[in-house]
């Protein structure tokens, strides 16, 4: 079993910064990407920023400067650090994984897994 765990949101001034943090646990054999999207309410998610296996990342051009992406693949964690928000920057915001996990008895699944979600609500 998989599991996504975000950590990191809550309420932050405009023009503060923020780090969030995924944590990927359960018997990863690979991950091959790792995702944050964020979403408001009525709105579909919107992805903002990924990790690509090998390093690779990739940052939505709307958020490109404000937005980091960085993940540390021994702990299989992905950070996502938030600089200068401001109030569009509010939504829950998910982490989404691509991994290849063991079922046990040499069995695997390539699987998308998704987090719960944590706020991050900018105002003053």
């Amino acid at each position: 079993q998989v599991q996504l765990v975000e950590s990191g949101g809550g309420l932050v001034q405009p023009g503060g910064s923020l780090t969030l943090t995924c944590t990927a646990s359960g018997n990863i054999i690979n991950i091959h990407s790792m995702d944050w999207y964020r979403q408001t309410p009525g709105e579909q998610r919107y992805l903002v920023a990924s990790v690509i296996s090998g390093g690779t990342t990739i940052v939505e051009d709307t958020v490109k400067g404000r937005f980091t992406v960085s993940m540390d693949s021994a702990k299989n964690i992905l950070y996502l650090q938030i600089h200068n928000l401001t109030p569009e920057d509010t939504a829950v915001y998910y982490c989404k994984a691509d991994i290849t996990a063991s079922l046990g008895s040499g069995e695997w699944l390539r699987q998308e897994v998704w987090g719960q979600g944590t706020q991050v609500t900018v105002s003053s």
